[in-house]
């Protein structure tokens, strides 16, 4: 089974390891939403994601950098 949106702990796995020199906190919605999206193995579309969704991953993101 494949990435979901509520995979939020392996979403930012994944976002880390291709984007190691950006700060989370400087992304922008609509970017995250692409980067997600991108992932290998990501199975969802962006019609099953919100805007609190995006702002549960980029605050675990930012967390996992401290």
């Amino acid at each position: 089974m494949g990435l979901r949106w509520t995979d939020t702990h392996e979403v930012v796995i994944e976002l880390d390891e291709l984007y190691p020199d950006v700060d989370p906190q400087y992304v922008s919605f609509p970017d995250l939403m692409s980067w997600i999206l991108a992932l290998d193995g990501f199975e969802q579309t962006e019609e099953h994601c919100g805007e609190q969704i995006l702002e549960a991953i980029q605050m675990a993101w930012i967390a996992d950098r401290e």
